[in-house]
């Protein structure tokens, strides 16, 4: 019996989708822990063919897998090439226009949360967190004309306190004075 294929309309467009895009769709997402077990039954050979087919997919997952052969081990070395490329960031900045420094900004901020996501070391977050902190003040743009800039800086305040505050007492201090400076 063969099984009939079913047209999709989008707009002008026909679409001949067959029953088995149906499943992949509406396929069961599998949970972290149902993943590991599987994945401690699986040979050394499978897994290494996964990453790379992971890695092929999107670029924060080649990002991630980057960062945990080559960087992990190296967090001052990781912190100094995020901040590096933060320098880079700063400098195009285009500060003539509130319009365009925050649209560059928010882009700045989005690439320093993709590396405080790789790295899960609360350290490494408020220090990442706080140089962004100190480079948005070096611009020397009058924050009070753009509500959206006094609160992508604030926001940026709130999560450093979040994270000094379940940091170890000794760290707690340390970044607290440099937080103070901002």
């Amino acid at each position: 019996m063969q099984q009939q294929c079913c047209t999709k309309t989008f707009g002008r467009r026909f679409f001949l989708l067959h029953p088995f895009f149906y499943f992949i769709c509406y396929m069961k997402t599998a949970s972290i822990k149902e993943l590991k077990e599987e994945l401690t039954h699986r040979s050394r050979e499978e897994l290494v063919e996964y990453c790379l087919r992971l890695g092929k997919f999107k670029k924060d997952n080649k990002e991630l897998l980057t960062y945990l052969l080559f960087n992990a081990g190296d967090e001052p070395g990781f912190i100094a090439s995020v901040k590096n490329g933060m320098d880079e960031l700063f400098t195009q900045v285009n500060t003539s226009n509130i319009y365009f420094a925050k649209k560059s900004i928010r882009k700045i901020v989005r690439t320093a949360d993709r590396f405080i996501r790789y790295c899960d070391t609360a350290s490494v977050e408020a220090e990442l967190r706080i140089f962004l902190c100190e480079k948005i003040k070096a611009l020397n743009m009058d924050f009070s004309k753009s509500q959206v800039m006094q609160n992508i800086y604030d926001g940026q305040l709130k999560k450093i306190n979040k994270v000094i505050a379940s940091m170890h007492e000794d760290l707690q201090y340390d970044f607290s004075r440099q937080l103070k400076r901002l």
